[in-house]
């Protein structure tokens, strides 16, 4: 493997996947392990930890969500889930149980590379802290608890900003409807999705931010929620 490059583990039982993924992720520099089965991706990663997971949930032995809860236990890497199961209630579970995005097989390997990228930039954030969160023209000055889109202030209430910040702190990151309503009003709110609905629509309106054609916030059908990773 390259020095400097990132390592991927794969884990998937199709051997035509791993062999195309092996194909395309080492032509992008990065260093590439593969297991065939949960149990042996577990034992892989355990003994040379990766910089990010490719995990499938339809595995012989165990199911991907295991692997997601036992890889929790000690990884902090990303895990991006690529997996035929396109049910909601499927991907809403592997995000709450700790995975960081979901990609339905079949998949453009030009959309998965972005989603390594931006998984790739958050999990290795710069060590310089600031106070500012900045993403295209939307700025929060979290000293100041301002928010501003180029020269423009953008007037919010409390929970609107508690919101958006939640949502800015994830760049690029599916956030479940549990994970926002939990950050956002408590754990006693986490089944109140109408709360979220209509809070995301007016700040959309305040952002200018048209649902067709997002700059900002982009809803994934059923699921939550992603902030613009740019």
């Amino acid at each position: 493997m390259p020095e400097g490059s990132h390592l991927i583990l794969i884990i998937d039982d199709e051997l035509p996947i791993r062999r195309f993924l092996r194909a395309s992720l080492t032509a992008e520099g990065y260093g590439i392990v593969e297991a065939e089965s949960g149990e042996s991706g577990v034992k892989l990663a355990a003994r040379q930890p990766p910089d990010l997971v490719i995990l499938d949930l339809g595995l012989p032995d165990i199911d991907g969500q295991e692997v997601i809860l036992r890889l929790r236990e000690w990884l902090t890497a990303p895990i991006l889930i690529l997996s035929a199961r396109d049910q909601e209630t499927q991907k809403v579970r592997a995000l709450d149980e700790g995975a960081d995005d979901y990609l339905t097989k079949p998949f453009g390997i030009g959309e998965l590379l972005a989603r390594i990228r931006t998984a790739m930039r958050h999990a290795h954030p710069a060590r310089t802290e600031s106070s500012v969160l900045s993403i295209g023209d939307l700025r929060v000055d979290l000293s100041a608890r301002q928010v501003l889109e180029g020269e423009e202030r953008i007037a919010l209430t409390p929970i609107e900003y508690k919101l958006l910040v939640t949502l800015m702190k994830h760049p690029g990151k599916v956030l479940t409807h549990r994970f926002l309503l939990r950050e956002v009003w408590g754990p006693q709110a986490s089944q109140e999705t109408h709360y979220l609905r209509v809070f995301v629509a007016g700040l959309r309106r305040k952002l200018g931010d048209d649902p067709a054609r997002s700059r900002y916030i982009a809803t994934e059908q059923g699921v939550g929620y992603r902030f613009a990773a740019e």
